[in-house]
């Protein structure tokens, strides 16, 4: 969705200053602004539309109320991504407690990349799609979040690591871990490749012929938000704070 012509050139954290304020559409545009790719994280992390779109109802509800203690030691985006991402994280350790985590179930989980994709896609490409989703799933929630921040998402270990609020050696260590465990469940995906270890321009470290795949072609449109409108958002109905 096109950004308002009226917040053209507003910061992202002069809308949240304002919101605090009391202007009613300041949210609202930071909503339009980051909920594809909240909603990109929320759905690869946790690979299920309804659970998704809870989380990011949570991450936003959440993000409303508690816009007043934001001091800008980080930018929005951050902040948003960290709130969103642990929505997921208790999320996941729910299901998992109750034996019934969505990523166990493969059928939902082919909706993870590029799912306008499914029925035109070549059939190597949705096999590629639905191993690398099964082997996703058998990841510790924590790994699986560093994998699809950094991997899938493509962002910088250092950003990943302020989003998560951890130590860029814990992203780097949960990164590596969850290549190794992939390692044998995708290391015939990418034949050839060597398992030298080596650091790429973005600063992670990699076991070459490790890294997850990402969703290559993919924009944050790709993952359309099947959440909760912004005024049901703005109004702070609907979610768990």
């Amino acid at each position: 969705m096109a950004e308002d012509a009226g917040y053209d050139g507003v910061s992202d954290q002069e809308l949240l200053t304002r919101h605090v304020q009391g202007e009613p559409d300041a949210f609202g545009e930071i909503v339009r602004r980051h909920r594809d790719r909240l909603w990109a994280v929320a759905m690869r992390t946790l690979g299920d539309r309804e659970e998704a779109a809870d989380a990011v109802q949570d991450a936003l509800v959440s993000a409303y109320r508690a816009a007043g203690t934001f001091r800008g030691q980080s930018a929005v985006t951050t902040w948003l991504h960290r709130i969103t991402v642990n929505a997921c994280l208790d999320r996941a350790r729910k299901a998992a407690t109750r034996k019934t985590a969505p990523v166990d179930d493969t059928e939902r989980l082919e909706q993870l990349l590029e799912p306008h994709e499914s029925a035109s896609a070549p059939a190597e490409r949705n096999d590629l799609h639905r191993q690398l989703i099964e082997a996703m799933g058998t990841l510790a929630p924590e790994q699986r979040a560093a994998l699809v921040l950094v991997d899938m998402q493509g962002y910088p270990v250092a950003e990943a690591a302020r989003i998560l609020d951890v130590p860029t050696g814990t992203v780097k260590s949960r990164c590596a871990r969850g290549r190794a465990r992939l390692l044998p469940l995708l290391s015939h995906l990418r034949p050839g490749r060597g398992r030298g270890t080596e650091e790429n321009s973005s600063g992670r470290n990699r076991v070459e012929g490790t890294s997850v795949p990402s969703a290559t072609g993919a924009s944050d449109e790709s993952l359309p938000y099947a959440g909760p409108t912004d005024s049901a958002v703005a109004k702070g109905g609907g979610g768990r704070a």
